[in-house]
């Protein structure tokens, strides 16, 4: 104990060895050189810059997986593709060989992954878009080459167009006796999409669902179309995405079916999707397998929230279930006010000009359906030939025979109007026109709908401004006020209104452009001096008056446009 220069003295006892040891072994600690300390806090430190780092290098974004929406006429194949595909027996199960739901699927090729969307129809796809779900990146159009292009193809395009997806064309069943695959890039050529062979940019690939034949270049254009896309997501920010669809399970409770568009989704976490929300007690992937956690474009089920969301209902992850709650009942609070007020229809010809002025672009977008043929091939280059370097009139989408729901739909989830021609529209049409707010005009004579497009486009032009000589007054004395100085004027022509804008000359040149602040008659305020009169004039942001100088008083005033 001499070492550490400390002396133990007893009194009627003594330490014993270990007492002794455990003494020793506490003032060590105490007198322990600093320098360990130090390389402890330096290691503390160096820990947390890497975990900092680790942070920055997980807040950057990743690549992801394409979304894949498989469209086309029904019977062309596209769920037999899919089962190709996916190497599964979807199509077997379904009633009559139809989709009846929206399902998605993970896919490797080449050790990429693609996810596959089967929706029912161009009709969901939109319905879906329609609700602000921008789900898909690219679609595939299955057109079957014995059966060319046929009006749900022809819908198929109009809706993908419209939400600016890009298209990949396959051609199915080319190993059929009558399999016409050159009619059928005709046809397709003819609605736009031109193959690359011919010059155009969209990617055609000929397979055969059944055998398999053309799959794998399928793929392969997906992939390679995919990556010149760049797709990318943050995964270090709270879970968001979109439910695909939701059931109820008589042991599950509700469940969703979603598809992560940012973030990373974990057991446990809060969702919330606009009048659902809960915490997810499981997840599974698309072969069934419980998850823990899935990233960006992952589609997976959940399990665990209070209500059953709407298919294109978005989704995100908060903090709380209490957060969540509140969220919930401030939604629908919100949809019980709109209900009581009346909703202003927002997709009228005459609401364009309002959409112009907030920014918007200047396109009419039409949805035309007529009786005939012949009528819509009369129409549609009568009202497209409308358009100026102002204003664009684009068809989205026309069609023969009435005005249905996926019409309304269409023009709901793209801002448009549906003009039909001889042709009525259908109930649940007008059911959901109104619920949607969608303008239906119906004519039956084509000057009408000339002159009804024509007013609109003019309504969207840009106002033109012209300036009015309102009067005239000249300086004849110079008052020193406190704050400044202001011209007593002698009114020479016209008038001079207070808060006029003016020039203000000297000879022949313009010394200054403002506003008027202050007009007086003698000690009172008043709101304009007539000709003959005399004034006081002070002039926002300038005083320097000279005798002489002109007071030239103008407005500007916006003109209507009323010609295109």
């Amino acid at each position: 104990m001499k070492d550490l220069g400390i002396e133990v003295k007893t009194h009627m006892s003594t330490i014993d060895k270990e007492t002794a040891k455990i003494i020793e072994e506490t003032l060590l600690e105490e007198k322990r050189e600093p320098k360990e300390e130090m390389q402890k806090e330096k290691a503390e430190g160096e820990e947390a810059q890497a975990r900092e780092e680790r942070k920055e290098v997980s807040t950057a974004v990743i690549p992801r997986p394409p979304v894949v929406t498989v469209m086309g006429h029904v019977d062309h194949g596209k769920t037999t593709l899919l089962d190709t595909i996916r190497k599964t027996n979807i199509a077997a199960r379904e009633a009559g060989g139809i989709t009846q739901k929206i399902g998605a699927s993970v896919v490797e090729h080449e050790e990429k992954k693609i996810v596959f969307i089967d929706t029912p129809g161009h009709e969901a796809f939109t319905k879906m878009r329609a609700r602000g779900a921008q789900v898909t990146d690219i679609a595939v159009l299955v057109v079957a080459a014995d059966d060319g292009v046929k009006p749900q193809t022809i819908e198929a395009i109009d809706h993908t167009k419209a939400a600016g997806v890009p298209i990949i064309v396959a051609i199915n069943k080319i190993d059929k006796p009558n399999a016409d695959i050159e009619r059928t890039k005709r046809q397709l050529a003819e609605l736009g999409l031109v193959p690359e062979e011919w010059g155009g940019d969209t990617i055609f690939v000929e397979v055969s669902a059944k055998r398999g034949t053309g799959v794998n270049e399928l793929l392969e254009m997906i992939v390679l179309l995919a990556e010149y896309m760049e797709l990318k997501a943050e995964v270090d920010v709270p879970a968001e995405g979109y439910v695909l669809e939701s059931r109820l399970d008589k042991g599950k409770g509700p469940v969703a079916d979603v598809i992560i568009k940012k973030g990373i989704l974990r057991k446990g976490d809060v969702v919330l999707a606009k009048g659902s929300y809960g915490r997810v007690r499981a997840m599974f992937d698309d072969k069934g397998r419980q998850l823990k956690e899935a990233g960006p474009s992952m589609p997976v089920e959940i399990i665990g929230l209070n209500s059953l969301p709407e298919a294109g209902d978005s989704f995100r992850v908060v903090k709380s279930e209490k957060e969540a709650k509140a969220a919930v009942e401030a939604y629908l609070e919100e949809l019980r006010e709109k209900k009581r007020s009346v909703r202003p229809k927002k997709l009228t010809l005459e609401e364009f000009l309002k959409q112009v002025e907030e920014g918007e672009a200047k396109e009419l977008r039409l949805i035309i359906k007529a009786d005939a043929q012949g009528e819509l091939d009369a129409l549609i280059p009568t009202l497209e030939k409308l358009s100026t370097d102002e204003v664009k009139v684009r068809c989205l989408h026309s069609g023969i025979g009435n005005v249905n729901e996926s019409d309304v739909m269409l023009a709901s989830a793209s801002n448009a109007v549906i003009i039909g021609f001889n042709v009525k529209v259908d109930s649940k049409a007008r059911q959901a026109a109104e619920r949607e707010g969608v303008q239906v005009r119906l004519y039956k004579v084509i000057y009408d709908v000339e002159e009804d497009v024509k007013a609109a486009m003019i309504g969207m032009l840009e106002p033109k401004y012209e300036e009015v000589y309102l009067g005239k007054a000249e300086v004849r004395a110079v008052f020193r006020i406190k704050g400044g100085r202001v011209a007593g004027c002698y009114v020479l022509d016209g008038r001079i209104p207070r808060n006029a804008q003016v020039r203000i000359k000297r000879g022949d040149e313009i010394i200054y452009e403002g506003k008027i602040s202050s007009l007086k008659r003698f000690k009172d305020d008043v709101k304009e001096v007539s000709k003959g009169y005399e004034c006081g004039i002070g002039i926002e942001g300038f005083s320097t008056f000279a005798e002489g100088d002109i007071i030239e008083a103008f407005e500007v005033r916006e003109v209507r446009r009323v010609t295109l």
